[in-house]
C-alpha cells in the first residue's frame, strides 16, 4: 500500500466518520448500516476495541473485536470501497490480531457472510479455519438474508 498510513484505536470523536465508513461498506450489500449509537454502546462494552486505519489522511478501513477472558471476536471488519483490494484489509487484520494477542486471547472467532468470497479469501489465508455456519444471519434488506460462515484461528 503506497501513500502515509496511520493506524489508531477509534475514539469518540471518530464515531461520525467510522458510521458512514460503515455505511458505506455494508449498505450496497443491503446490510443496515451502524449508527453513531451504535458504535458507541459497542465501545462502551467491556473487552471492546476498535481500530481506525487511514491512508493518506481518508479513513479507509475500520475494525471491532472484543475479548473476553482467553477468547476473541472479529465483530466487523469494513473497508472502502476505493481502498479495496489494496491492502487496507490486511493490514487491519494483523492490528487486530497484535491487539487481541496482546490482550491474552488464545482464539479469535468471526462470522463472516458466506457470499462475500473476497473476506473468505481474507480470512482463510490468514490462517481461519471454518467451524460452523449460521443460516440466514446477515439481513439483506428485502432481499434473502446471507448464511454466515463461523471461523476460528488459534493464536496459542
Amino acid at each position: 500500500m503506497s501513500g502515509s498510513t496511520v493506524l489508531h484505536r477509534l475514539g469518540a470523536l471518530d464515531l461520525d466518520r467510522a458510521a458512514a465508513l460503515h455505511a458505506e461498506a455494508f449498505v450496497p450489500f443491503g446490510e443496515r448500516a451502524w449508527t453513531r449509537q451504535d458504535m458507541a454502546e459497542l465501545l462502551a462494552s467491556p473487552g471492546v476495541a476498535g481500530l481506525l486505519f487511514q491512508v493518506e489522511g481518508m479513513d479507509a478501513a475500520l475494525a471491532i473485536c472484543r475479548v473476553v477472558a482467553d477468547e476473541a471476536e472479529l465483530i466487523t471488519l469494513a473497508v472502502r470501497r476505493a481502498h479495496r483490494r489494496r491492502g487496507a484489509a490486511r493490514r487491519l487484520l494483523a492490528a487486530v490480531l497484535d491487539h487481541v494477542c496482546a490482550a491474552g486471547a488464545k482464539t479469535l472467532f468471526l462470522e463472516v457472510a458466506a457470499d462475500n468470497p473476497a473476506a473468505l479469501r481474507l480470512y482463510e489465508t490468514t490462517g481461519f479455519r471454518t467451524v460452523g455456519s449460521r443460516p440466514a444471519y446477515f439481513r439483506r434488506g428485502s432481499g434473502p438474508a446471507a448464511d454466515a460462515v463461523v471461523m476460528r484461528l488459534d493464536l496459542s
